[in-house]
């Protein structure tokens, strides 16, 4: 008898829809066979399957079983499997109806007690099987929460094999899921607050102007001036996620399974070690997979002392900061990871970390100094919008009660002018001012007669790039938008100006 039904698998970030036929011959030696291109876990399945299948009381034929997981040409990975292989097998020996499968999808692995244990990439199948049409799906209790982030599809949690069944059966009835609504942004607790922060308020200026329009930022000064704590504060000022960033963030932490609850609301801040691989920051491996730079999708990427990662890794970094994606390509194809993150790094000005200081002579040869600044390539440093010389907190400041703003002020005047991007780029694909082109740029942005006349006398004097040029109205229009401006005004492209690197 054969048996039909539908389950899923992900490659890269993309559910792949599978059918799942399972044969029980009335005669032959019993042999237990899985075609259809599977990996070791799926190849492993058949003896989980049959141990589930026995444990929980039911009878295993036995008789020669054929298990086909089509399209046979995509590979086929996971432990996904366990449960629509045991349950074509009970349905092909006839303890369940197969006319019960139409219109469901069937995900999880199996414990050889019968029990469900969560599988990766739930998010991936659930977003899948509502593009197919698909009104259910029927899936481990711990990934119940995360398949609860995308609406109008049944959900349906299980714990064991044999609930399933009897739902199935009519015997018992498991309790669909009630779709749950986004948490609130602002009930996390971050490491630092900006009231924590005693002076540095030209860095703490440049951050806000990077959070409320999401540009990437070079913060460089000698050791203990406090640029790990600013970045390490700068997450408690990043406006929230919108419904739909928070999927696509999710989506992509369910693949790579370390995603631990419902889904990700708060943006992402990701801080990899400068002896993090090239592969591990942007990508790939035999069976790709996404890198830091895609774990850090609509949040930060920090690299701390950047001058310590090879070059090599940091130049991988120019085209994803381009481009918000990564394509990576293998022998059996390519994959595409998005990767719209804004890039936050942190570091000293030479090895000894005191070149021109004024607290500590520096240690370091001229021949050093320059050698150590080349470790960021020009193209790379052209494509950071906001750099900054953090210089050592003075000694009154350090003593004085005085508070600064908190965390909550800062991040309710990023707010506000993020809901005023907003309003300037409905109907378009773009969210912050950094992801404007140049035609965006022409289009958008207006700039006041003296506004345009400092910003042309800046390209000639400064020796702007056509990307510095843009940068430079991308990073006034949002110091604008912060200022409640309709218009760039010269004051404006002034404050971006400084921001600018300074060529050597």
């Amino acid at each position: 008898m054969l048996a039909k039904l539908f389950s899923g698998t992900i490659i890269g970030l993309s559910g792949i829809l599978i059918e799942v036929e399972v044969d029980v011959a009335n005669r032959g030696f019993p042999v237990f066979t899985i075609v259809g291109l599977p990996n070791k876990a799926i190849d492993e399945a058949k003896d989980r399957v049959r141990t589930a299948i026995v444990n929980s009381g039911y009878e295993m034929p036995d008789s020669r079983i054929t298990v086909n997981l089509a399209p046979a040409d995509i590979p086929k990975m996971g432990s996904g499997f366990d449960l629509p292989i045991a349950l074509g097998l009970l349905a092909a020996s006839g303890a369940i109806n197969p006319g019960l499968f139409t219109e469901s999808l069937f995900v999880g692995e199996l414990s050889l007690h019968g029990q469900l244990r969560a599988v990766p990439g739930i998010i991936s199948t659930v977003l899948m099987a509502k593009e197919k049409n698909i009104k259910q799906i029927f899936l481990p209790k711990e990934n119940a929460a995360q398949a609860m982030s995308v609406e109008d599809i049944e959900v349906y949690p299980l714990d064991s094999l044999s609930q399933l069944v009897d739902h199935l059966n009519g015997e018992k009835a498991i309790q669909m899921c009630d779709f749950s609504p986004q948490q609130s942004a602002f009930s996390s607790t971050y490491e630092f607050d900006f009231s924590d922060i005693k002076g540095q308020e030209l860095a703490k200026r440049s951050l806000q102007i990077a959070a409320a329009g999401f540009h990437n930022v070079h913060l460089s000064g000698s050791p203990g001036s406090g640029k790990t704590m600013l970045c390490r504060a700068f997450p408690s000022i990043l406006p929230p996620l919108t419904k739909d960033e928070s999927l696509e963030v999710s989506k992509i932490y369910s693949a790579v399974g370390i995603l631990k609850k419902g889904g990700v609301y708060d943006r992402p801040f990701r801080s990899p070690h400068h002896t993090t691989s090239q592969i591990g920051l942007i990508g790939g491996g035999a069976l790709p997979k996404p890198g830091e730079i895609s774990l850090a999708h609509r949040g930060v990427l920090f690299l701390d002392e950047i001058a310590e990662f090879p070059r090599s890794t940091l130049e991988s970094l120019r085209q994803p900061m381009e481009d918000g994606s990564i394509v990576v390509s293998r022998a059996s194809g390519s994959l595409t990871f998005p990767c719209r993150f804004l890039f936050l790094a942190a570091s000293n000005p030479c090895q000894c970390g005191y070149f021109g200081s004024y607290q500590k002579k520096c240690s370091c040869s001229s021949v050093s100094v320059l050698l150590y600044k080349k470790k960021l390539s020009g193209p790379l440093i052209d494509r950071i919008d906001i750099h900054v010389n953090v210089l050592p907190v003075e000694e009154s400041k350090l003593n004085l009660y005085f508070t600064a703003d908190s965390s909550i002020k800062i991040k309710e005047a990023v707010i506000t002018a993020q809901e005023r991007q907003n309003h300037r780029f409905s109907g378009t694909r773009l969210k912050n001012n950094s992801e404007m082109l140049g035609s965006d740029v022409k289009d958008l942005c207006k700039l006041t007669i003296d506004a345009s006349d400092i910003l042309k006398k800046a390209v000639s004097r400064l020796k702007l790039s056509a990307r510095s040029y843009f940068k430079v109205i991308k990073v006034a229009q949002t110091i604008a938008d912060l200022n409640a401006k309709d218009a760039v005004e010269a004051v404006h492209i002034s404050e971006a100006l400084q921001y600018r690197a300074k060529r050597e």
